[in-house]
């Protein structure tokens, strides 16, 4: 099962999706898309989305977002209880997209990085 946490509005996240459906999927596996921002990521959800990435939490967070700022996310004192409770009340803030295959996980930006999940 792959699994693409996709914002339909996000020229990358569109691309990445096209690269998965057209390149990297040649085996069809089953695909599954999710609307974080229709569907907002739980804390549970998403700590198990960070270790599946294997990346400092707060590269998972869109620093250029009006939240991000109004929310003094940049402030180093945060635990990372702090920003996940942020990440799941603020889905606009988590870097897209992300896709997930066999238990591991890679941000999309670019959209060739989803490729690593399929070597």
């Amino acid at each position: 099962m792959i699994t693409i946490y996709h914002n339909p509005r996000c020229s990358k996240s569109r691309a990445a999706c096209e690269l998965i459906t057209g390149t990297c999927n040649s085996a069809n596996e089953a695909t599954q898309i999710v609307e974080y921002l229709k569907q907002p990521l739980t804390v549970a959800q998403l700590q198990e989305l960070h270790g599946q990435l294997g990346c400092p939490l707060r590269e998972m967070i869109r620093d250029t977002e009006a939240e991000y700022k109004a929310l003094d996310l940049a402030d180093p004192s945060l635990t990372d209880a702090q920003l996940y409770l942020a990440l799941a009340r603020h889905p606009v803030l988590l870097q897209r997209p992300i896709v997930v295959r066999n238990g591991r996980a890679v941000i999309g930006r670019p959209p060739e990085n989803v490729a690593a999940l399929f070597d």
